[in-house]
């Protein structure tokens, strides 16, 4: 009943019973004031819609993964500069329960988003750090073998009144912004293959649009996939690669795919071909197109997946869709006929630049083989291509061709050859950030290669193996491919007009977080040793950290409420790639088991206290003289651990993501070692099991990490 239809039926009464009324009638009118304003605080007031996506001038929320459409990560409020900064104190933090902390947070109407561990969505209120409500989407339980890849989940989109979240188990979930409650799910992939949702999802005109990634680990074939974004049914579907010749494929991509399949040789289908799009994908408002940053072959060998060689159409590219058909307009390779997990799944931001005197709207496009790609996104004709960094797989980009310039032998073809970037990259997931008003793209980079070999592999003694969660990609159950050191990571600040870079910063690790450019003209990144830092936009002078007492490599966002900037980033362990790093990771002294997953709040003149946290401390491995290693069973298990490195470290040296196991009590036990690793006993903590590995594979496995454990003490 309305105030107004209440007063009237309450006027209505005669007498006494008209003041009873009276009287139930102001409590009942200032409950519901009361629950109503309790609600506005908390509930979603603005529905996000396209013009709120599209606004890049309001600074007040941060409603989308690269906060609009242009993904930029760049922030237009100026509150927190190079003058206020050195006020810029601690708000709040929340701790969260939860197994690994991968994620960009969403801020809308005073309340923050995020998805931390395996897809579980928390809403917080943003002045305070209260945690209003939160929703295990059960993906650990649900994911099965897509669990063992080890990443949690990078992000979240708002549309209208919804939260909408990819599972590590395919799902693609819609929350109601204001409880949590279930609004639709949608099963995006096939539950027996080995995709799985890592990445964010996008929303544009009643739409939202999800990928998925496994090529690494699997015989897949990537897709993207378009549903409604009010009802989860689904529109429109691209495929990456072409599929079985002669067998349609259904989808959108049917008409372009007979002309990808001429750039491919032999029978590639059968080991799935790759090209997953994991992570980055653009709506572009002005063109109504989507731009799809696409995914390595699979598997990388160009000897199994293409003998006869070709482009390997689209693997490693941008590919341009009709928002509204999910249909082929252009594309551009980046890396035509990958051989080296190049992919170009890196953001792809958004602007329009003034080249030669005219005003040319371009994608400003980072991609893991070390060039800084500049590119029409009208056209898709190459503008520009230079190296960010240390390439030396080509020697450049032919600006006629649009085509790399290889290097002698960067294919492998007559041994063991060593490249720069290696097959982590140079520029990985963890985002770019672009300022309009400085003009540079600030870009965390990584300077480090690997040594690459096809040497006794072929396509006849190459059989693909089921989903393992192992990397499989490059050979025969080994994959053939190793890092080079010494490596360092950098923050550089590139110019894409000038085609240079401007200023860079060498950051401890090998993990360095995504970055945020602010009109107050600053960048602030995370870093691997438990700092949060602000450099001046220009110059690259660090004029601000904070210590968060766990590793920050999140990606940090920034929003207003009431007169108040924010700046806000996820911190703990690390995790993803960067959790699989080893003794690299393992140096910073961040433990699964011991150090916090973390949400922190930033605002000029914050006073509050850092909750206490566990120093930084190695593992230490468990001395057990009375476990007798055989070191032929020890050999053995190194095999088996192939499948486990990616979470609990190369060499059983734990980077941060799952306990280091040479300083576990369970190894130690061979019936809770089979409950847990056999048997899936830890699941719900982020631990699958393996039940296809043999009773003796577990105990070859143990004997491998007590001699780890061993050769450490």
């Amino acid at each position: 009943m309305k105030r107004t239809e209440c007063r009237s039926a309450v006027l209505s009464l005669p007498g006494s019973a008209r003041r009873r009324a009276t009287s139930l009638a102001a409590l009942a009118l200032a409950a519901a004031a009361y629950l109503a304003a309790s609600l506005d605080v908390h509930a979603a007031q603005n529905p996000v819609d396209d013009r709120v996506l599209a606004n890049e001038s309001d600074g007040t929320n941060w409603p989308s993964y690269g906060r609009t459409f242009s993904e930029s990560h760049f922030s237009p409020l100026t509150q927190i500069d190079a003058h206020t900064i050195p006020r810029l104190g601690l708000a709040w933090t929340l701790d969260l329960d939860v197994s690994n902390s991968i994620t960009a947070p969403l801020a809308m109407d005073g309340v923050i988003y995020l998805a931390a561990g395996y897809s579980i969505v928390h809403a917080v209120e943003a002045t305070t750090g209260k945690l209003l409500w939160r929703v295990d989407t059960k993906a650990a339980r649900l994911a099965g073998p897509r669990l063992r890849s080890g990443w949690g989940i990078r992000g979240l989109a708002l549309w209208k009144d919804k939260v909408i979240v990819g599972t590590q188990d395919g799902r693609l979930v819609a929350l109601d912004r204001a409880t949590g409650a279930e609004r639709w799910s949608a099963q995006t992939t096939n539950p027996d293959e080995g995709l799985f949702i890592s990445g964010p999802p996008r929303v544009f005109k009643g739409k939202v649009i999800i990928g998925n990634g496994g090529a690494d680990f699997a015989a897949v074939r990537g897709y993207v996939t378009a549903y409604n974004a009010d009802t989860g049914k689904q529109l429109w579907r691209f495929y990456i690669v072409p599929g079985e010749p002669g067998k349609p494929d259904h989808a959108a991509s049917d008409d372009v795919m007979p002309r990808a399949a001429k750039t491919w040789t032999g029978e590639w289908w059968k080991y799935g071909g790759g090209g997953t799009v994991w992570n980055a994908m653009t709506y572009d408002p002005e063109l109504d197109r989507v731009y799809l940053g696409t995914g390595n072959g699979g598997p990388w060998n160009w000897k199994i997946r293409s003998p006869g060689g070709g482009d390997n159409l689209f693997l490693a590219s941008v590919v341009a869709l009709d928002a509204n058909t999910g249909r082929y307009v252009w594309h551009y390779q980046n890396t035509p006929g990958d051989s080296w997990d190049y992919n170009s799944s890196q953001d792809m931001t958004l602007a329009t630049l003034t080249i030669d005197g005219r005003a040319r709207k371009v994608i400003l496009h980072a991609p893991k083989n070390g060039f800084f790609y500049v590119i029409d996104r009208e056209t898709g004709k190459l503008i520009s291509a230079e190296k960010l960094g240390r390439v030396t797989w080509a020697e450049g980009v032919d600006l006629k061709t649009g085509r790399p310039i290889e290097a002698p032998d960067a294919r492998y073809r007559s041994g063991t050859v060593a490249l720069y970037p290696g097959f982590q990259g140079g520029h990985h997931w963890l985002p770019q950030s672009y300022s309009p008003i400085t003009g540079y793209v600030y870009v965390p980079y990584l300077e480090r290669g690997a040594t690459y070999s096809a040497e006794g592999v072929t396509a006849e003694n190459y059989k693909p193996t089921p989903f393992t969660g192992s990397f499989t990609a490059m050979g025969n159950g080994d994959p053939k491919v190793r890092v080079m050191e010494p490596s360092r990571s950098v923050l550089k600040a590139w110019d894409p007009l000038a085609r240079r870079v401007v200023w860079e910063i060498s950051t401890p690790g090998v993990s360095n977080g995504g970055t945020l450019a602010t009109a107050g003209n600053l960048v602030f990144q995370g870093l691997p040793d438990g700092y949060l830092h602000a450099y001046a936009a220009y110059s690259g002078r660090d004029t601000w950290k904070f210590f968060a007492g766990v590793a920050v490599t999140g990606v940090p966002i920034s929003f207003s409420v009431g007169d108040k900037q924010y700046i806000v980033i996820t911190a703990g362990p690390l995790n993803g790639a960067g959790g699989g790093f080893g003794a690299e990771s393992a140096q910073w002294g961040w433990q699964a088991r011991v150090h916090p997953r973390r949400l922190l709040a930033f605002t000029l003149d914050g006073h509050a206290p850092l909750p206490p946290t566990p120093p930084p401390a190695r593992a230490v491995p468990i001395a057990a003289a009375e476990f007798h290693v055989d070191a032929t069973l020890a050999t053995q298990g190194a095999r088996v651990y192939g499948r486990c490195g990616i979470c609990h470290g190369g060499g059983v040296v734990s980077g941060g993501i799952a306990p280091d196991l040479r300083a576990s009590g369970i190894p130690l036990s061979k019936e809770s070692f089979e409950q847990i690793v056999g048997q899936g006993a830890l699941v719900d903590r982020g631990m699958p099991g393996f039940p296809e590995l043999s009773a003796s594979d577990l105990e070859a496995l143990r004997h491998y990490i007590r001699a780890a454990a061993n050769a450490a003490k």
